[in-house]
Parts: structure tokens; C-alpha cells; sequence
């Protein structure tokens, strides 16, 4: 249950672990000479886990989301899926780091699985851009979703992007038109696609590969039009008010299931998916293997026209001449 890296809400059992590694490095040998101890103290750090972890705002939500050892979708593709094969480069331009995909299996079903890579380590983070694509990222996540297509393999996508990269390179080189292109493709893709949110879901950078059949989300996962910070620059001019505005946004998975932009919420050990990733790798995994059956169920077509009802049903509208 332990991690390298405490968010600052979690500093009460941050400070009950440090006494407990005290202890068990207390002796010469390094052998656990107050065990009674110490086993009151990991007893007392899970109660305080999870009294913080049941009432969480969806600001600390959005810490949990973006905490630095978290599954990355790569983590997710190699203990999911089987016989992974990853592919590089849009044919246009470059390869972008910043998506991950290619070809695997699923159950032994032949599917393509993308989606955003961030970067563990500083050089890491860089090489991927942290997470955030350029035009050729999206551009080569539309090469494989047509792949996908041609090719009869449903297509599984992984979300976790601050957002779409807004450097002046990637305005000069279509990063809208990419985006826009993506979300035209997606929404008409003539095989099950399924999305899965599994850190923050951030802007178009997000919708860009959240096209689907059917999102799921991770429990701590986040999914809003805009950062929190970057709403509450423009709404009050403060990006310090960022709690204030992840409230406004309802970008938890709960409030996201029953506003209808979500329709699955898969459950997170306490303290996060990092703690106990096998654990949310066999979940994930059921309910994919479980979205898939349904919807390879339905006639191609009903998939489609099911697919563009989804999306025209979220929120609301009123018509002025009516």
C-alpha cells in the first residue's frame, strides 16, 4: 500500500508509513523487532485511507488522476490485451510518442488499442510531450482506427491527456483540422468502439480518440471540456480557484455516469489505481471483455446510428423558434 509519491491530502498516512519504516529499520538486521507495532500502525493508515478516500472533492479526485505512477495506457495494452504489436508515424509527417497503439488480442479476438503516453521519468515526459499530441499523434491514432475498420477489429482507446499540445507548430500543422477529422471518423466507424478514461480526460485533445460505442472510466479518472485550472483562469481570472471550478465542471466519473457521458465506472483499490494496478488490469479487463460481447452483438449498422444517438443526447438545448 505504500508509494513513492503522497499527494498532500493523503499526508496523514503519509506520516504513519514514515513511523513504520522507522521501526522496521530500527534493529541491525533490519528485521522487524516491533512487529505488534507496527502492525497497529498499518492498521491505522488503511482506516485513514479510506476515511479520506470516501469523502474525496473532485479536485483531490483530479490529483489522484494525474499522480506520477498511476497506470499509463501502455501499462494497460501489455497486461490486457495479448501478442501486442505497436505501430509508429501518421504517413505524413512523424511519429508522435505522445499515442501509443497498435495491433492485439483480446480473448483471443484480433482488436487495435490506442491512446495517450505519458512519461515516467523527465526524459521520458519530454519524449512524450507529457501526454499531450501534436496534429501526427492524432493523425496516426485515425491511421489505426482505419485500420481497425478495414480490417473488421473492434478498436479500444485509452484516454489521458492534460489536452491536445497548443504549441504554434501544432496550430500549423492542423492541430483543430486533425482533432475535428478524428471526431468525424470515429463517430461513423463501421466496427464497436469502446473508450476508457484512466487518468484525466482534458478538452478535444481527449474527444479526439473518445469517440465511442460505449466510455468507460476509472473510478479516480477525471473527464471535463477544460482543466480546472485553466477554467478558473478564465472564469475568475485565479487558477488558484481550480477546486472551486472541478466542482462547477462535474468532472468526476459519478456525476459524468449520470449525465450520460459515461456508462461504465470500473471500481479502484483505496488510495488509486498505482496501489494495486494487477488488480485494476484483471477488472479492466472483465469489463472490456464484457462491453465488447455486447456490442459485437449488434448489426453494424445499428451500431452506428446507436453510436450518433449517444452523442446527440447528451446535455441540453432549446430551440428559440420553437
Amino acid at each position: 500500500m505504500t508509494t513513492r509519491h503522497w499527494l498532500e491530502f493523503e499526508k496523514p498516512v503519509e506520516d504513519v508509513y514514515r513511523k513504520i519504516d522507522e521501526l522496521a529499520g530500527s534493529s541491525a538486521d533490519g528485521s522487524y523487532r516491533h512487529g505488534e507495532e507496527i502492525q497497529k500502525l498499518e492498521k491505522k493508515a488503511e482506516h485513514l485511507l479510506k476515511e479520506i478516500y470516501s469523502k474525496l472533492t473532485p479536485w483531490q479526485i483530479t490529483m489522484v488522476a494525474r499522480h506520477a505512477e498511476r497506470p499509463y495506457t501502455l501499462d494497460y495494452i501489455k497486461n490486457i490485451f495479448d501478442g501486442f504489436i505497436e505501430l509508429h508515424g501518421d504517413r505524413r509527417f512523424k511519429d508522435d510518442p505522445a499515442i501509443a497503439g497498435g495491433i492485439a488480442r483480446l480473448d483471443g479476438i484480433p482488436v487495435v488499442a490506442l491512446g495517450h503516453q505519458k512519461g515516467r521519468n523527465t526524459k521520458e515526459k519530454i519524449r512524450r510531450n507529457f501526454g499531450m499530441p501534436n496534429p501526427e499523434g492524432y493523425r496516426k491514432a485515425l491511421r489505426l482506427m482505419e485500420l481497425a475498420e478495414r480490417f473488421s477489429m473492434p478498436l479500444f482507446t485509452f484516454i489521458d491527456t492534460p489536452g491536445a499540445y497548443p504549441g504554434v507548430g501544432a496550430e500549423e500543422r492542423g492541430q483543430s483540422e486533425a482533432i475535428a477529422y478524428n471526431l468525424l471518423r470515429m463517430s461513423e466507424l463501421k466496427i464497436p468502439v469502446v473508450a476508457t478514461v484512466i487518468g484525466e480526460g482534458g478538452s478535444g485533445g481527449a474527444l479526439a480518440i473518445g469517440v465511442a460505442d460505449r466510455v468507460l472510466m476509472l473510478e479516480y479518472s477525471t473527464y471535463s471540456v477544460i482543466s480546472p485550472e485553466g477554467c478558473a483562469a478564465i472564469l475568475w481570472k485565479d487558477g488558484a480557484k481550480a477546486d472551486i471550478a472541478a466542482k462547477s465542471l462535474k468532472i468526476n466519473a459519478p456525476e459524468l455516469l449520470r449525465l450520460g457521458v459515461a456508462n461504465t465506472i470500473i471500481k479502484e483499490p483505496i488510495g488509486g489505481a498505482h496501489r494495486e494496478p494487477e488488480t485494476v488490469y484483471k477488472d479492466m479487463k472483465t469489463a472490456l471483455v464484457a462491453t465488447l460481447k455486447d456490442l459485437s452483438a449488434m448489426p453494424v449498422d445499428k451500431l452506428v446510428e446507436q453510436r450518433y444517438q449517444r452523442f446527440r443526447s447528451i446535455g441540453a438545448f432549446y430551440d428559440k423558434g420553437a
